[in-house]
């Protein structure tokens, strides 16, 4: 059987710049081994799967597979898995907004401005301070001291993301990281006149090793939602990820008068076809 198949780039500033994810847009009756057996294939960070909702309120459901394992929400799949939605034909049924059921439950995604697609960051799974313990592993797993960590912060909301603040982003252009356990995001502010205003850059272990992923929605939500919930930003803002990778991404953050944390980028289709199931 032949399935519709596309690869998006999610984040990019133009396409082939940003994140790229495959999405098999008609899944159902796909096992689960056949799922993880495909995200392995593929060997991009995130495989995502089109379902029909088991929800009433959900227009599709979705399920994200990394190259080893199962994860119950991630920011670009869920913008690159809506676009892809919408392009094979999807009718949401609300005119203003698009409802993805996933492991996290219901995540809301809207069309924004410029073409971009947006979703609702949802609630961290885990949050608080770090341990002592934690934060030296942390900073050891990126290549610097403890002292020079501002902040830092369990900033779970799928992935197991510790955030660690640097005092610019400077700093986070030069962390050399080390093989760890850990899913590490950094961020640091930029000179003002930038046309993006922090830098981010995120870790995640897989066998055994430590990678660097282009442009990290997941984490850009949870970056959000910590440091504007510690004052530390104010939004609407723009940050730049993937620098080092040779990517210009992009991630648009806002926070609406309800409290939300809106995550929003650009997504473009660079590849279409089928797949054989």
């Amino acid at each position: 059987m032949h399935r519709p198949y596309l690869t998006v780039d999610v984040f990019g500033e133009r396409p082939y710049l940003g994140n790229p994810l495959a999405v098999v847009v008609d899944a159902d009756g796909v096992t689960d081994e056949q799922m993880q057996r495909f995200a392995n294939w593929t060997n991009l960070s995130e495989t995502t799967f089109l379902l029909p909702p088991t929800s009433p309120a959900a227009d599709y459901r979705v399920r994200i597979f990394t190259t080893t394992q199962e994860l119950p929400f991630a920011g670009h799949p869920t913008l690159g898995s809506c676009h892809a939605w919408l392009a094979q034909g999807g009718v949401p049924r609300h005119s203003d907004r698009i409802v993805q059921e996933c492991g996290v439950g219901l995540v809301e995604v809207r069309r924004w401005e410029a073409g971009r697609l947006a979703f609702a960051a949802p609630p961290l799974r885990r949050s608080g301070p770090l341990d002592r313990s934690t934060l030296h592993a942390a900073a050891n797993a990126m290549g610097i001291a403890p002292e020079d960590v501002i902040d830092a912060a369990w900033i779970d909301n799928g992935p197991g993301w510790i955030g660690l603040l640097l005092a610019d982003a400077a700093e986070v252009l030069a962390v050399t990281p080390h093989d760890s356990d850990l899913a590490i995001g950094v961020v640091g502010k930029h000179r003002a006149g930038r046309p993006h205003a922090y830098e981010v850059r995120g870790f995640f272990p897989a066998d055994g090793r430590t990678f660097e992923d282009p442009v990290t929605g997941s984490l850009h939500a949870a970056v959000a939602q910590w440091l504007i919930g510690a004052g530390r930003v104010t939004a609407p803002y723009v940050a730049a990820q993937g620098t080092v990778l040779g990517r210009a991404g992009r991630v648009h953050i806002d926070r609406t008068d309800d409290g939300t944390i809106w995550v929003g980028g650009t997504v473009s289709t660079c590849v279409t076809g089928t797949v054989r199931a």
